[in-house]
């Protein structure tokens, strides 16, 4: 970095407008690779190790999720995406105990969240062939990013 200020400094001298900007963009590359690598220190992550798993109509299935985090109080989501449609928020669980559900996945779809194992499972009752769908498991803050990445994280629930 002291060197690119040099160059920086030497250009503002020399009022060389090419070599101002080939310095800027080595400062903005500088400053974008010391951001990623400090990002890379402190990331929460989730992993759903199982990526396909299949059940019979009218089953319970349990889909699992591990999570690794500094926050003492995390929120975790999960997440249905089926075809053709965009994800839709399902439920969050928190550290905490409490949690929440949207109206149409109350009575079928329950998420326990293990603090000492890190991890949290939904587990689908009675399922139904309309239950088949990726379902993705989230840790606060949320970032979208669509399953086309081989490193995403997801587990895809397919009708026998």
């Amino acid at each position: 970095m002291c060197n690119v200020y040099k160059q920086l400094c030497a250009c503002k001298v020399q009022s060389n407008i090419a070599c101002c900007a080939q310095t800027m963009l080595i400062w903005v590359r500088n400053l974008l690779l010391m951001a990623a690598v400090l990002e890379c220190n402190t990331q929460d992550s989730v992993n759903q190790p199982k990526r396909v798993q299949t059940a019979s109509e009218h089953e319970m299935v349990k889909l699992h999720c591990t999570y690794s985090t500094s926050d003492q109080y995390p929120y975790l989501y999960w997440y249905q995406h089926k075809t053709n449609g965009f994800p839709v928020y399902m439920l969050r669980k928190l550290t905490t105990g409490s949690s929440s559900s949207e109206k149409e996945f109350e009575e079928r779809f329950h998420a326990d969240l293990n603090k000492s194992s890190s991890s949290v499972s939904l587990s689908i009752q009675d399922l139904r062939v309309s239950d088949s769908a990726v379902y993705y498991c989230a840790l606060q803050p949320t970032v979208t990013e669509t399953h086309k990445h081989p490193d995403k994280k997801y587990t895809a629930l397919k009708e026998l």
